[in-house]
């Protein structure tokens, strides 16, 4: 019996010491004032940027210093940014006016309007195929962009409310349709949805993230947990819990850590230990409604926004508004591992 506990023992300390260290928290706070709410936080890793929806424009933001570079005008409801380099364009969805902002990333001037659909929300460009695409919640459906003209292309039906979505690099695109709890997949090139599976058992898919060197796709889901699918074999391999209210998700192949940031206050980091399995490490505290979330890879900072807010309208009339001078960018960083 004796020798049987020494095994377990030395098992049990043989796993604690190979589980990752982790103690990610704020770095840096950067007040970065402005009225209007927000959504989609979009890095630009190569100029370390980040691109912040604001309601009626969009926000850029040096990543080291917190200071404003510019903004995007012109937006009717702002919602997510995709960035075009090879083209020298930026694409801003504008969805109460059922369009596509088209912007120079250098100067941010706005160069042209295409029209999209019915709450045009996230967008994301895809390489492989050189093209641009929106998912449209409302519509169902996502427009789709050449971004060297900046012409509209076609509208893809894609049978659900989709939210966030992923490019895999390879020619295809995935999206979370959050009404049916369902990941789709689009062929770029032909613009048309090959497959489509469910994240059973999470529901109300949003927040999406990939890790294209295993090939799997995190959906963060408003059940309170994230999926995450095998995309070439089409099927959930595993789930584990995360806070309540996600809106964005992140995943860092350097750390193999993946991340759910959360309305309740939380960023919920989970460790790959392998592509099929996968454990929650830590919730970080957060401040309230900061759920939306982006991961500059080259440097592995998360960054998260919040605000302090008025006082609640009366029933149905709105949200609460953000009180002036106090948006705020936060930064997340992993604390080195020490020996």
């Amino acid at each position: 019996m004796r020798n049987i506990l020494l095994v377990l023992t030395l098992a049990t300390m043989t796993t604690l010491l190979a589980e990752p260290s982790s103690s990610y928290h704020v770095t840096h706070t950067y007040t970065l004032g402005g009225d209007g709410s927000w959504d989609y936080i979009v890095p630009d890793p190569p100029h370390h940027r980040l691109f912040i929806a604001r309601q009626n424009r969009v926000m850029v933001v040096d990543e080291d210093t917190g200071t404003l570079l510019g903004e995007i005008t012109g937006i009717q409801g702002a919602h997510g940014t995709a960035l075009a380099d090879g083209t020298g364009h930026g694409f801003a969805t504008s969805g109460n006016d059922q369009s596509v902002v088209m912007f120079d990333l250098k100067t941010f001037k706005v160069l042209g309007r295409i029209p999209a659909a019915e709450d045009a929300d996230a967008i994301l460009y895809d390489n492989a195929s050189n093209r641009v695409f929106t998912l449209n919640g409302d519509a169902h459906s996502s427009t789709v962009i050449d971004p060297r003209a900046g012409t509209l292309i076609t509208n893809i039906p894609l049978g659900g409310k989709p939210e966030y979505g992923a490019s895999a690099g390879d020619g295809k695109v995935y999206a979370n349709l959050t009404d049916t709890s369902e990941v789709v997949e689009i062929d770029a090139k032909t613009a048309t949805v090959t497959r489509r599976w469910s994240t059973d058992p999470c529901k109300q898919p949003v927040a999406m993230a990939i890790d294209t060197a295993h090939h799997r796709l995190f959906s963060g889901c408003r059940s309170g947990l994230m999926a995450v699918s095998d995309y070439q074999a089409g099927k959930v391999v595993a789930s584990v819990p995360i806070g309540k209210g996600v809106d964005g998700a992140g995943f860092d192949a350097a750390s193999g850590d993946a991340f759910a940031s959360n309305a309740d206050g939380t960023l919920t980091v989970i460790h790959q230990d392998a592509p099929d399995q996968y454990h929650v490490i830590e919730n970080v505290q957060t401040p309230q409604r900061a759920r939306n979330m982006g991961l500059d890879p080259t440097n592995h900072r998360l960054f998260i926004v919040s605000a302090k807010f008025g006082p609640a309208p009366e029933a149905g009339r709105g949200r609460a508004p953000v009180l002036p001078g106090t948006f705020t960018l936060m930064v997340i960083e992993r604390e080195p591992a020490t020996r």
